[in-house]
């Protein structure tokens, strides 16, 4: 078996064609996609990037593998203490390690241990590469370096290569040479100048003031024309739109070239080939625009097609975490799921091609807020315990079936559903409490030592810029609130 997993860093579901999105951003894995299984209920546990992966690899969730945050001591996960053995309990279950089991020499593409020194990463692994760039390189550098691999060993059989392209991540980067291909391109219509003119009085790291974290970065306006730094006008949102999308039709036609690729050496028919991400993106949604901060529908549904050597092609709407799939293929292989693995296959309904899965999930964030968001039918409660200087209600809840851009929050109206939604959790909390990372809740944990990683530090500066720029209010809220920290 051969499997190839492009993994597409940032990659919002809904910005693809596949997923219905308008614009024409995504012709290779469109093309893919009608050919493959395309998942349309994945989503990440943990996010964003370090806890994402980091639960990718160890098939656990963040409040048990101990990475919830980008810094502080939640930023690694636990260790095996006296118990070590020769190999660790991180190396002997991690995804690739399993894949080696089933046979696989696995292959790695990508800076992400580099840019969050993640280098358990590495664990599994027989051969990584860096392009060295901290996440900033190009897809075209990535490319250089995957497909020198696969023209040195893609003919050979029983391999895992991972490709990790970072285009569509922030600050939005795509070369001058693309010029602007969704200029005549309707900008998504949910965003409206009555959206952007309430976010603009409102306060957070990337708000609608704040395009690049907690006041506009001049370095980033000179160097990255595509993302916008203030939304000071419906212009500069579709800048947004476009800056984006840009980057996603640039890991887009990276997707078709390897894909190419593939069919050059022989190999495309019997090769598994999965598409995916650690995380979207919100541009707009709850006042975070060109980031993932949020435990949100957009920043923790990610995007999952998969083409598999003999199991049919259509569309799978049921619930499943990431790690779900990572178990199913796993079984697929021949292999079993881990016993230390939060994540359940689901093979068997593949083969028989239909899609049983959970009837709702938890998901997490840790590195820009603190919160839980419980997802199940067309709702999602966000439960906040630290807001990252959002003034978020501590109980959020959306209907994503009418509201799937999280403009109405029915906590108040729909208490019945927010109950339900908050029994769900506590009950899920109450199974996580026997295997909590180093004895307590992370999330927790990232609270006392001074709340998030990206927004330890920085109320005092921000409130400066809150009452300089019109919202004396805001800050006002936001001191009394977090008194210690202003």
């Amino acid at each position: 078996m051969r499997l190839l997993y492009i993994d597409i860093d940032t990659l919002r579901a809904d910005h693809l064609g596949c997923y219905g999105y308008l614009r024409r951003a995504s012709p290779n894995i469109d093309q893919l996609a009608a050919d493959a299984m395309l998942f349309e209920g994945v989503y990440a546990s943990d996010t964003p990037c370090l806890p994402s992966r980091t639960a990718l690899l160890t098939g656990q969730f963040g409040i048990r593998n101990g990475v919830v945050n980008h810094g502080g001591t939640d930023a690694d996960p636990v260790i095996d203490g006296p118990l070590r053995q020769f190999h660790s309990r991180l190396d002997l279950y991690s995804f690739p390690n399993r894949l080696k089991q089933a046979g696989l020499h696995t292959v790695t593409v990508s800076s992400f241990a580099q840019r969050h020194s993640a280098f358990h990463w590495h664990a599994g692994f027989d051969e990584t590469y860096n392009v060295g760039k901290y996440g900033m390189e190009t897809a075209d550098e990535v490319y250089a370096l995957a497909a020198d691999w696969l023209r040195r060993r893609g003919r050979e059989d029983d391999w895992f290569l991972h490709v990790h392209l970072w285009d569509p991540h922030t600050p939005y980067r795509a070369a001058a040479a693309y010029g602007q291909p969704f200029a005549d391109a309707p900008a998504p219509a949910w965003l409206t100048e009555q959206v952007r003119a309430r976010h603009w009085q409102a306060c957070g790291p990337h708000s609608a003031q704040e395009g690049r974290g907690f006041a506009p970065n001049e370095y980033d306006r000179v160097h990255y024309p595509r993302q916008p730094q203030e939304m000071v006008d419906m212009a500069a949102v579709r800048a947004m739109f476009d800056g984006y999308d840009t980057g996603v039709l640039v890991a887009d036609e990276c997707v078709g070239r390897l894909l190419e690729l593939l069919g050059q050496l022989g190999v495309e028919a019997d090769t598994a080939v999965m598409i995916s991400s650690d995380h979207g993106e919100t541009l707009g949604e709850l006042n975070v625009y060109c980031d993932h901060q949020t435990a949100d529908e957009h920043t923790t549904h990610v995007p999952l097609i998969l083409k598999w050597p003999g199991l049919g092609a259509g569309r799978r709407r049921a619930l499943h975490y990431q790690f779900d799939v990572t178990a199913s293929l796993l079984e697929l292989l021949g292999q079993s799921v881990p016993d230390s693995w939060d994540g359940q296959s689901f093979a068997a309904s593949l083969r028989a091609g239909t899609d049983m899965g959970r009837d709702h999930l938890v998901v997490s964030q840790g590195a820009w807020t603190c919160q839980r968001g419980v997802r199940f039918d067309n709702w999602l409660l966000i439960y906040t315990l630290h807001d990252g200087y959002h003034l978020f209600d501590d109980v959020m809840l959306f209907d994503l079936g009418n509201d799937p851009h999280e403009q109405h929050d029915l906590a108040a109206a729909r208490p019945d559903v927010s109950g339900r939604a908050l029994t769900l959790l506590t009950q899920w909390y109450s199974r996580m409490i026997p295997h909590l990372a180093r004895g307590r809740d992370p999330l927790g944990n990232v609270i006392l030592e001074g709340g998030p990683y990206h927004v330890r530090g920085e109320l005092a500066a921000y409130l400066q810029r809150l009452r300089a720029t019109g919202r004396s209010e805001q800050a006002e809220l936001l001191r009394a609130k977090y008194p210690s920290a202003a």
